[in-house]
C-alpha cells in the first residue's frame, strides 16, 4: 500500500455500521486534503447519505459494500472534488444560453448579422438582450445603433458587453427610455456620444441604468426555465456549487432559488442540481441583516448572507479605476461607479452586522481603496472571522499584494481574464501596469487564499478554461504561446486547489464542501484524464465524463 493512503484510511468513517450507498474505485482521486507527497490521493472512496464515509484503496473499500450498494468502476478515471465557481452571474447566465450569442463576432457586419438573425426569430417586440460582444475582436471600435437599427425596427435591442460594465442599445431601446441628445450625463457612468452631442447607443456602467427600468421583467416560469437551463450547463462541465452575485441587482435572484429550493421539497424530487451561494446587493445590507436574523443562512444546497458591491468598472470599458491614465485613452483613469463614502458605510454597517463581503475592484487605486476600507472595517468593528473578498482583483499595485494575506482578505479571481484581456491589456495600460496584472503566482508566494471562478457570462463557465488559463497564461488570440507575463503562471495542482478547497474555504465551508475526505458533501467530477499528466494545452479538451452532486449524479457523458 502506498504509504500517503494511510491517513486517508485511518480517516475512514463508515456511517453506523451500515453498508454504504455507493462505492467508486479503481480511479486517481485528488482529495484536495494534504498529504506527504503533496495533495494526497486515493484510487477509491464510498459515498452514504450524500456524504463521503470512507476514503482509501479498491480493497478496503470494495470491503465496505453491502448487497444493495451500487459499485462503480472508473475505468482508471480522474476524481476531483467538485468544481466551485467563486463569481457567476447564474440567472443572467441561464438565459444568455437562449439568446444571440456575440462572444466571438469578429467583425461589425457579422456582429450586425447576428442579431438580425435572432430578432428574427422572435415576435416583434421582443427585447433582445444578452449578447456578450466583444469589440477588441474588430480593432477596438465601440458598436453604434446606426449598426443595428435597420435590422431591428421592431425589436428593442439591448445587448452589453462580456463584461457588464456597458452595452449598446438601438433607437427603438433609447426611444423607449426617453434617452436624447439631452438627456444629462449620469453620475459612476457615462453616454458615449457622437459629435453631433446625440447617443450612439453605448451605455457605460450606471448609465445603463437609464434603460433598465423599461425592460419587462421576466414571468416566473421564465426563471425557473433559466435556471434549470444554468444549472444543466454547470452540471455538464463539472461545476457543482456556484457563488452567485447577482444578475438583476436586490433580491430578485435569491426569491428564483428560494421558489425552486421550496418546491424541490415539496415534491420530495430532485431540482437542484447545483449548489448556490447567493450573494445580494451592497445597498441592501439592512434587509438582509434583518433577515438572516429572522430565516437563518440557508443550508447545505442555498445559503445566503453575503453582499456584493462595486468600487469601479472594467477594463475593457476604460471605466477600471486606476492612479494613471489610461495610454489609450488619456482622458480618464476610469470612474468610480458609487459614491465611496456611500460604499464604506455600507462596508461598515454590513461588517458589524456580521455579513459577508465581497466587493468589486479592478484597477489599481480600486483595489488599495478598497484594502484601506476593510482594514478600518475590522478595526472599527472588531476581530472576527470575515473572509473578506475582492471580486476580480485585477490589477493591484505593487503594494496591494502582500496586503491580502497579510490583512486576510481574500482575491477572489477569474484566471480566463487574464487571456482574454492579456491580447490588448498593454496598449490599454502600459507595459509596466501590466506587471502585477492578474498576479497570481506572486499572490500565492505571498501565501494569499487565491480563489478561481469564471464570472460567467463575461468568460465561459468551464473550470477547465480557467485551469488551462492559470497554467499556461497562453492569449486567446494564439499571440503567447509561452504566456503572457509568464512569471505568474501556476501549477495544476495550484489551480486546481483554488477551484475546490480554497473557495470552499471563501464561502465559509471549509472541510464541508470542495474535498474527497469522510464527512464532506459528495460532491465530486470525473474526468477522462488526469490533468497533472498532460500536456497543459490540452486541458480544455479534457472531457466530463460524470458530475456527482451530493451523492447523485447530475451529469453523465454519452458513452464514446
Amino acid at each position: 500500500m502506498p504509504r500517503f493512503l494511510l491517513p486517508l484510511l485511518l480517516l475512514a468513517v463508515v456511517v453506523g455500521c451500515r453498508a454504504p450507498d455507493a462505492v467508486y474505485y479503481n480511479a486517481r482521486v485528488w482529495t484536495g486534503k494534504p498529504g506527504p507527497e503533496g495533495i494526497a490521493m486515493a484510487d477509491a472512496f464510498s459515498v452514504s447519505d450524500g456524504k463521503f464515509s470512507a476514503v482509501g484503496t479498491r480493497e478496503d473499500i470494495r470491503s465496505m459494500a453491502g448487497a444493495r450498494t451500487e459499485q462503480i468502476d472508473l475505468a482508471g478515471a480522474f476524481v476531483v472534488p467538485g468544481f466551485i465557481d467563486n463569481h457567476v452571474h447564474f440567472l443572467a447566465g441561464g438565459f444568455q444560453l437562449a439568446s444571440v450569442d456575440l462572444r466571438d463576432a469578429a467583425t461589425p457586419e457579422e456582429f450586425s448579422a447576428r442579431i438580425a438573425a435572432f430578432a428574427a426569430t422572435q415576435p416583434e417586440g421582443t427585447w433582445i438582450l444578452g449578447g456578450d460582444w466583444d469589440h477588441e475582436r474588430w480593432g477596438g471600435t465601440l458598436p453604434e445603433r446606426a449598426w443595428i437599427d435597420v435590422r431591428t425596427p421592431k425589436h428593442p435591442v439591448f445587448v452589453s458587453r462580456l463584461d457588464g460594465h456597458m452595452a449598446l442599445a438601438n433607437s427603438l431601446a433609447l426611444e423607449l427610455a426617453g434617452v436624447t441628445a439631452e438627456t444629462a450625463d449620469v453620475e459612476g457612468g457615462t453616454i458615449v456620444r457622437g459629435a453631433d452631442g446625440a447617443p450612439t447607443g453605448v451605455l457605460k456602467d450606471e448609465a445603463m441604468g437609464l434603460v433598465y427600468p423599461v425592460i419587462p421583467e421576466p414571468s416566473a416560469e421564465a426563471f425557473d426555465t433559466a435556471l434549470q437551463r444554468a444549472m444543466e450547463h454547470a452540471a455538464s462541465l463539472g461545476v457543482t456549487q456556484v457563488h452567485d452575485v447577482g444578475s438583476y441587482g436586490g433580491w430578485t435572484d435569491l426569491e428564483v432559488y428560494r421558489r425552486e429550493h421550496a418546491a424541490e421539497a415539496a415534491e420530495q424530487a430532485p431540482r437542484m442540481k447545483t449548489r448556490i451561494y447567493s450573494f445580494a446587493a451592497l445597498s441592501t445590507w439592512e434587509a438582509m441583516r434583518d433577515y438572516v436574523q429572522a430565516q437563518g443562512r440557508g443550508d447545505d444546497w442555498l445559503r445566503w448572507g453575503a453582499m456584493k458591491g462595486f468600487v469601479d468598472g472594467s477594463l475593457g470599458s476604460t471605466t477600471a479605476w486606476f492612479y494613471d491614465p489610461y495610454v489609450d485613452e488619456p482622458g480618464t483613469s476610469g470612474l468610480l461607479v458609487n459614491d465611496t463614502s456611500a460604499v464604506r458605510t455600507a462596508i461598515l454597517g454590513a461588517d458589524a452586522a456580521g455579513l459577508h463581503l465581497g466587493i468589486h475592484a479592478i484597477g489599481d487605486r480600486a483595489n488599495d481603496w478598497l484594502l484601506d476600507v476593510f482594514a478600518q472595517a475590522a478595526a472599527r468593528n472588531g476581530a472576527r472571522d470575515r473572509r473578506f473578498r475582492i471580486e476580480h482583483a485585477q490589477h493591484l499595485s505593487r503594494g496591494a499584494i502582500g496586503r491580502f494575506a497579510a490583512e486576510g482578505v481574500i482575491p477572489s479571481m477569474q484566471p480566463y481574464h487574464a487571456v482574454d484581456d492579456g491580447r490588448w491589456a498593454e496598449k490599454r495600460i502600459g507595459p509596466e501596469r501590466i506587471l502585477t496584472t492578474y498576479p497570481f503566482r506572486s499572490l500565492l508566494d505571498s501565501q494569499a487564499p487565491l480563489t478561481f471562478g469564471s464570472d460567467w457570462t463575461v468568460a465561459p463557465l468551464s473550470p477547465l478554461l480557467g485551469i488551462h488559463a492559470a497554467v499556461t497564461r497562453r492569449t486567446i488570440d494564439g499571440a503567447n504561446p509561452d504566456g503572457w507575463v509568464p512569471g505568474e503562471r501556476i501549477s495544476v495542482d495550484e489551480a486546481l486547489y483554488a477551484y475546490t478547497v480554497a473557495n470552499a474555504w471563501a464561502g465559509f465551508q471549509d472541510g464541508r464542501a470542495g474535498v474527497i475526505a469522510p464527512g464532506a458533501l459528495a460532491d465530486f467530477v470525473v474526468l477522462g484524464e488526469d490533468l497533472r499528466m498532460i500536456d497543459p494545452g490540452m486541458i480544455p479538451d479534457v472531457p466530463v465524463l460524470r458530475t456527482v452532486v451530493g451523492g447523485f449524479t447530475v451529469f453523465e457523458a454519452e458513452p464514446r
